[in-house]
């Protein structure tokens, strides 16, 4: 495991965030720090997320920062260029994993089943997404979908709240928890970080129970 994915471990929940407004990306970030969180992953599902990277890299070089929903190997290198520390995508689309490993990226692919799983040890990787996780089964999927390959970590995210999100920390299993409870985009949209804050800071509380 390299160093950005021991960090995400030692972290323990991944705040996934989807930005509609670059202008919400500084305050946003400051509510993590605060709140003991000092990661995101900012997803490519919005215009404003490059330039949500590149204030938060610049300004922020205390949160390790990734970049989500990456669907192409162009949007993998601008986030990289920007300041993202990793990627992560929603499946495993090999020429986009093949290419983050040919640029030295960290990369954590989404995958559902054994034959994604087995594809993406085919690439020498040890840490997956598993994605959707509560759709696709949840802890009990993973327990069961890991027991063959015993050295796999998991990233579940997908439908994972305060409410569930320490079953899934309790797995030697999961590497970390991705999850957007506490950045939720209503609440960014209002410029709610008082909010942002409180729920990160109960979430971060929660990830100590695990992680130390």
């Amino acid at each position: 495991m390299n160093e950005v994915l021991s960090q995400i471990e030692k972290t323990g929940i991944v705040p996934v965030v989807v930005l509609k407004n670059a202008k919400d990306a500084a305050p946003l970030a400051q509510s993590l720090l605060e709140g003991g969180l000092p990661c995101a992953e900012i997803t490519f599902r919005t215009e404003a997320a490059l330039e949500s990277i590149k204030t938060i890299a610049e300004k922020f070089p205390q949160i390790l920062l990734g970049a989500g929903t990456v669907l192409s190997a162009e949007q993998a290198d601008r986030a990289m260029d920007s300041g993202a520390k990793f990627i992560v995508t929603p499946g495993l689309n090999p020429k986009v994993v093949e290419h983050c490993l040919k640029k030295g990226y960290t990369v954590c692919p989404g995958i559902m089943t054994p034959s994604e799983l087995e594809q993406a040890l085919s690439f020498g990787l040890d840490t997956v997404k598993f994605f959707p996780a509560e759709n696709a089964g949840g802890i009990k999927m993973i327990k069961a979908i890991s027991a063959p390959y015993p050295r796999v970590k998991f990233m579940p995210t997908g439908g994972i709240n305060a409410t569930n999100v320490r079953e899934y920390l309790a797995s030697d299993k999961t590497l970390a928890c991705g999850g957007s409870w506490m950045v939720k985009g209503d609440l960014i949209s209002e410029g709610n970080f008082s909010e942002v804050l409180r729920l990160t800071k109960e979430a971060s509380l929660i990830a100590k129970e695990f992680r130390s």
